[in-house]
């Protein structure tokens, strides 16, 4: 039979069920609540959103982590590539660091316009979006999101190698390892952007004070002290792969070269994106952390090449092979240290205090370099969510008020991107720099168009002098980073960039239908010009009691059955066992009971499906009349009595919901067990229930939203008043805190 139960108590519901999995949820969460409040710590109220606003000291590290973090594996990508040629293309290097740095200075002073222009956090996308497009705006929001997640993998996996020089176990065990630092950043991440910014400023002023130390005291011995400092590579030879390259072949290497030590700039782009997390003034403060983020980077940068050459580093793409100690490869046995820590050995001495903390710092600083993907891809994910070109639960504020679903879904491609190249950074940064260079060009294109736009229409001569200088600097940068586009393209294409590739078109294509589908659903539920059969009145309303047998549930919704005043009222029942059916007419008859019994014999043992015919041969048979069907249900209050019952009524639900024209009622009957279950509920009504909608951006007013939704629910029909979902009985939770006519929200309409 049919065994109908809730999950949880709450108020009797009338009008259009909306989802028994919800309070399914509701009850496994209850599971998951103090673990997930140890974890990520209590909720926050959405009027304490301006308390984790980023002042630029937390800022710079919470946003520019990973182009700072960077210094400790691009020197040694720009190395490994000109090793191809012999030592004898190293005396190249200084001169493809004196292209990044450039590249850096003219992308930072471009990005300076950017966020002054556009201080809403859209970053590349709005302004290509505004400016050019929304096509081209979803090119860029898809290499932008690609972006992201390869700096988590490539950040997790080169801090894992730095760890693994020092520790065994780590190397070993480096994609167990790399998926086990993705899942704590994430933890680190949901308990908020504030919290976690505190946490990774330490580590990040550690590392940039410690580069700066070893590049000040490294000049020092060599300029004034005139030591002689050789890394512990310096002995060895490189055997070439190509001897003599001359021509076409020797620019393409260095070509190469330049667009691996591009790597440096990745995350530039993640200021513009986060203007929003920023202190007041807000677009000042983003500029200024640009500014200083700049500067740092490219210092530390050129200092470490500049150390890397004065102390004779030696980096090889294949090392076994390739490097040569008294004429004899190393072989497989050999592991090859990065830049940084060979570096740091010539310079402080291997096993000092300082070459210690330098690797220390390294390591840990690009694990939290992911951190600046965690910020720009939720705030990213946002903006795509409230255009609907992403799931709407994307654009949701966790409990933290960090956009908690968001950082779920990066943390997710990240750990499968490192599972697939085993946390292989020198495999995964192939992949790298194709996108942000995408974004970089078009956003750059489109600050053009927006100084264009403006010009036509401003007369005051020191504005556009203001705007002809910035325009100047946007011109200049999109050419620029437009030409480095088509090298990364040209040089990184067969060695993994086509992967990249392949991941903005998938994204772009998941987006669009995405899209697609939110207009066609936005579409059907625009109210019509003149009435039609969703919004005239039914001829008759055909009520049905659905009934197992005779007890306290099944009369207590007969009666409110009754009191809807039906056209037609009618009882029905499955018959699956003749013997229980005989015995349930036979009450029926003896209780005198006056409402009319049905019974449908099911000869496969089926429930769902006769009942679900039946109420459609009854729609087929009179179109104009609707059908409302009564579901007893029995409440329980634990979370193993419910795996006692069976999921009729769930199932049941699911079928009905796919039947235009009908309509289902849950009716609860609460047994004994629920009442500590009403306690627990009646002291979790002070905060937002697990699973609640928390939607960004909010502020006081949201948060008086969220408290009238709680009343609505509370006092019954008053629900429907905050924002037309809630119901005539109220649902206990607001029903009405989500509009019922938004198609982002699944498009079920409120009664």
């Amino acid at each position: 039979m049919f065994g109908f139960r809730q999950g949880v108590p709450v108020p009797a519901r009338v009008g259009a069920w909306t989802g028994s999995p919800r309070l399914t949820i509701l009850c496994v969460s209850k599971l998951t609540d103090v673990p997930k409040r140890i974890l990520i710590g209590r909720a926050l109220r959405s009027d304490r959103l301006g308390e984790t606003l980023l002042p630029k000291r937390i800022a710079l590290p919470v946003f520019a982590s990973d182009p700072l973090s960077s210094v400790a594996y691009a020197p040694g990508e720009v190395l490994l590539v000109l090793s191809v040629a012999g030592v004898s293309a190293y005396h190249f290097s200084p001169w493809v660091a004196i292209a990044v740095a450039v590249l850096m200075f003219t992308v930072v002073t471009s990005y300076r316009q950017n966020v002054r222009a556009y201080p809403s956090g859209g970053g590349d996308y709005e302004v290509v979006n505004t400016n050019i497009g929304p096509r081209a705006g979803l090119t860029v929001a898809s290499a932008l999101l690609v972006d992201y997640v390869l700096t988590v993998a490539v950040s997790i996996s080169a801090g894992v190698e730095n760890l693994g020089s020092a520790v065994p176990f780590v190397v070993e065990n480096k994609t167990l390892c790399a998926v086990g630092t993705i899942v704590l950043l994430t933890l680190m991440n949901l308990r908020g952007v504030r919290e976690s910014g505190k946490l990774f400023a330490i580590p990040t002023y550690v590392f940039v004070t410690a580069v700066f130390t070893m590049l000040g005291w490294g000049a020092f011995r060599s300029l004034v002290l005139g030591h002689e400092m050789s890394a512990p590579t310096a002995d060895m030879e490189i055997r070439a792969e190509e001897q003599g390259l001359a021509g076409i072949a020797l620019v393409f290497l260095l070509l190469r070269a330049f667009s691996s030590g591009c790597a440096a700039l990745t995350g530039v782009e993640a200021i513009s994106n986060g203007v929003p997390a920023f202190r007041k003034p807000k677009s000042r403060n983003a500029a200024t952390t640009l500014a200083m983020m700049g500067a740092l980077a490219v210092t530390m940068f050129g200092g470490i090449i500049a150390l890397a050459m004065a102390t004779d580093v030696k980096m090889a793409e294949r090392p076994a092979h390739q490097l040569l100690r008294d004429g004899v490869a190393v072989g497989a046995d050999y592991t090859q240290d990065p830049v940084i820590s060979q570096v740091a050995s010539a310079v402080f001495g291997e096993g000092t205090f300082l070459f210690v903390l330098l690797a220390s710092a390294t390591a840990l600083v690009l694990f939290l370099a992911a951190n600046t993907a965690y910020n720009g891809f939720p705030l990213l994910g946002s903006i795509l969510a409230q255009d609907r070109y992403l799931p709407r639960q994307l654009h949701t504020r966790g409990d933290r008020l960090a956009f908690s679903n968001g950082i779920v879904l990066l943390a997710g491609a990240a750990a499968i991107l490192v599972y697939v190249y085993g946390a292989d950074s020198t495999r995964l940064i192939q992949l790298y720099i194709v996108g942000v260079f995408v974004s970089f060009t078009l956003s750059q294109i489109g600050m053009v168009r927006h100084w264009n736009r403006h010009l036509a229409d401003e007369s005051d001569p020191a504005e556009r002098r203001h705007m002809h200088r910035s325009r100047a600097i946007n011109t200049f940068g999109a050419f620029f980073t437009g030409l480095v586009l088509v090298v990364v393209l040209v040089t990184k294409f067969s060695h993994g960039a086509w992967v990249a590739l392949l991941g903005m078109g998938i994204f772009y294509a998941v987006m669009t239908a995405i899209r697609r589908h939110y207009d066609r659903v936005a579409e059907e539920l625009v109210a019509p010009e003149v009435p039609d059969d969703d919004t005239v009145r039914p001829s008759r309303v055909h009520s049905i009691v659905l009934v197992s047998k005779v007890h306290k549930p099944t009369l207590r919704a007969l009666a409110y059955a009754k009191l809807m005043r039906s056209g037609t009222l009618e009882a029905l029942s499955i018959s699956v066992d003749p013997a229980e059916t005989r015995a349930l007419r036979v009450e029926w008859e003896q209780r005198g009971i006056d409402v009319p019994l049905k019974v449908l014999d099911s000869p496969y043992r089926e429930i769902t499906r006769p009942i679900v015919e039946y109420v459609k041969g009854l729609r087929k048979d009179s179109p104009r009349d609707a059908v409302s069907v009564y579901i007893p249900e029995y409440v329980v209050g634990h979370w193993y009595e419910q795996l006692l019952h069976n999921q009729s009524a769930l199932r049941l639900k699911g079928r009905l919901l796919f039947t235009p024209g009908v309509m289902v009622t849950s009716v609860p009957y609460q047994l004994e067990s629920s009442e500590l279950a009403k306690r627990r509920a009646r002291k979790r009504a002070e905060w937002s229930a697990p699973g609640a909608v928390r939607r960004g951006p909010v502020g006081p007013t949201a948060a008086g939203g969220r408290k009238s939704g709680r009343n609505g629910g509370r006092g019954g029909g008053r629900g429907a008043k905050d924002g037309g979902g809630g119901t005539g009985a109220g649902t206990g939770s607001g029903a009405g805190r989500r509009p019922g006519n938004d198609p982002g929200n699944g498009g079920r309409p409120g009664t």
